[in-house]
């Protein structure tokens, strides 16, 4: 997205994506990651305000669809997580021995996140008769209060979300909003009354996921979950993976259609109309500040930041140009400033004592869309210049600025769209296809590091285990934008229209 080759205080070029990610993260200041526990960062003003936003979008979300913020404990105790974990294996079990074994993987671990968890064991001096843990999702808390709340089909649906830090022992190499160990977390958990209730929750996760995506200005594959990687306890789970600039693929959003099984283990039941003793069916909808580094990383050039206008702290930045030399000028920028705020506008005066090169220099690394300047000559021609982050500079009339600036922030988001989906789309290549040679498999053509590979793919589990093992890359799974034509199955050669997608995942 930025040109290769280029480096500005330190900013590594873009082309360099694993050095560009770390350093641009803490060159425009969004987070310290001093702190001194790994994975665990301190996120600095600016980069909290910019989460802070994405967090107001989703809450905009929740209240248009109904939905209730909760804030649950962040402490667990263990025979809570005990529950949870027999549930899993008793489904894990169920899902193995099935009647069509040839769809599951075998050897699975066991599932739940006992094995992630941070404990408490003490209070004070005094050992805990119960362990206590530090909450890596809240399925087990919330249900556990579920089985409280619901009694009758009056109660139904029961629509609620949290947003809340959450704590897994991550072991993997952590890196700032991809993975960490302290997770600023959004959850969706619902009740209702029947499957049908539920599926048509999912069907309206999957439209505010999008809805979202427009406001941060990139795309993702949206791909329903093999089973072998659906959640442990889910029927089925879909996940929304961000395309990120070196051809991997970043979980930003999942969502899980649980049907009654949480409910049975949980006795979340409720009566319904005629007096019959029915369990609910439920769905979670879950995101992370993951969905910060997804912008960061698609959106940002060798210059630092690019900030879609709907989470950007600073929208426009006003910057007054030899105020020194006319006294007429910081009122009329005060005053600017002060009309534009008042429209809605998140605006900055910029009356540092430095040279404009300075101030251009720090405001491009922090990735704010619009910048105004404003000097004597334009208060005589009634114009200021105006430069945008995505590039292009003009002398507009301050003359009706308030409605400029409002179109300018829609040109600034329509340019990042038009870039993020033309650059995702070229990270996506045809999958080159696989040749039988008597019990080996191998890739037709050898793949390049640094893409996804599209492909049609209609077998069971042992022909996507020769996928995985002749490439290296993952399965996603089923994109929900099948093909409009049949197509070879990449490995058994049946027509199928399943699009999915082999990728290296974050």
């Amino acid at each position: 997205m930025g040109s290769p080759g280029k480096a500005k205080r330190g900013i590594p070029p873009k082309e360099d994506f694993n050095a560009w990610y770390p350093a641009i993260v803490e060159i425009a200041d969004l987070v310290d990651k001093r702190y001194p526990i790994k994975g665990m960062d301190v996120w600095k003003p600016y980069g909290w305000r910019m989460m802070s936003l994405i967090d107001s979008l989703t809450r905009s979300e929740m209240s248009r669809t109904g939905h209730d913020e909760y804030n649950f404990p962040l402490l667990v105790p263990e025979d809570l997580l005990e529950k949870e974990n027999q549930l899993v294996s008793m489904l894990k079990a169920a899902r193995d021995t099935g009647t069509d074994p040839s769809e599951l993987r075998m050897g699975e671990v066991e599932g739940g996140f006992k094995k992630e968890v941070y404990w408490v064991k003490h209070g004070g001096d005094d050992e805990l008769e119960v362990p206590m843990f530090l909450r890596p999702t809240s399925e087990t808390p919330m249900y556990t209060m579920f089985s409280l709340w619901i009694r009758s089909h009056a109660d139904l649906p029961l629509k609620t979300f949290q947003i809340v830090n959450t704590f897994r022992y991550e072991t993997k190499q952590t890196r700032s909003f991809i993975r960490v160990r302290e997770i600023h977390f959004f959850e969706a958990h619902t009740a209702h009354a029947d499957e049908q209730g539920a599926t048509e929750q999912i069907a309206e996760d999957a439209q505010m996921v999008q809805r979202l995506l427009h406001d941060l200005c990139f795309p993702a594959i949206v791909s329903k979950r093999p089973v072998w990687d659906t959640f442990p306890g889910a029927w089925y789970s879909t996940a929304v993976d961000a395309v990120m600039p070196n051809g991997r693929t970043l979980q930003v959003a999942t969502y899980h259609h649980y049907r009654d099984q949480w409910a049975r283990a949980f006795d979340l039941s409720y009566e319904d109309a005629s007096g019959q003793t029915r369990y609910c069916h439920q769905t979670t909808f879950g995101m992370s500040e993951r969905l910060l580094g997804a912008v960061v990383g698609m959106h940002g050039d060798d210059n630092g930041l690019i900030i879609p206008p709907s989470i950007a702290p600073i929208q426009v930045v006003i910057m007054p140009v030899a105020a020194h030399t006319d006294s007429n000028v910081m009122p009329r920028v005060s005053q600017l400033a002060e009309h534009l705020s008042g429209s809605g506008i998140r605006v900055h005066l910029d009356d540092r004592d430095l040279r404009p090169g300075a101030k251009h220099y720090d405001w491009e690394i922090k990735g704010v869309p619009v910048r105004l300047e404003i000097g004597p000559r334009d208060l005589t021609s009634g114009n200021c210049v105006v430069s945008l982050r995505t590039g292009g500079k003009s002398e507009v009339p301050l003359d009706g600025i308030t409605q400029t600036v409002t179109d300018l922030l829609d040109s600034v988001s329509d340019e990042l769209r038009a870039r993020s989906h033309s650059y995702a789309s070229d990270l996506i290549r045809p999958f080159p296809g696989l040749i039988q040679n008597g019990t080996t498999w191998q890739v037709q053509a050898p793949l390049d590091d640094g893409y996804v590979y599209e492909l049609a793919f209609d077998g069971n589990d042992a022909d996507a285990e020769i996928l995985e093992k002749s490439t290296g890359l993952t399965l996603l799974g089923d994109c929900v934008t099948p093909y409009d034509e049949p197509v070879p199955c990449a490995v058994t050669g049946v027509q199928t229209t399943r699009r999915q997608h082999l990728a290296r995942m974050y």
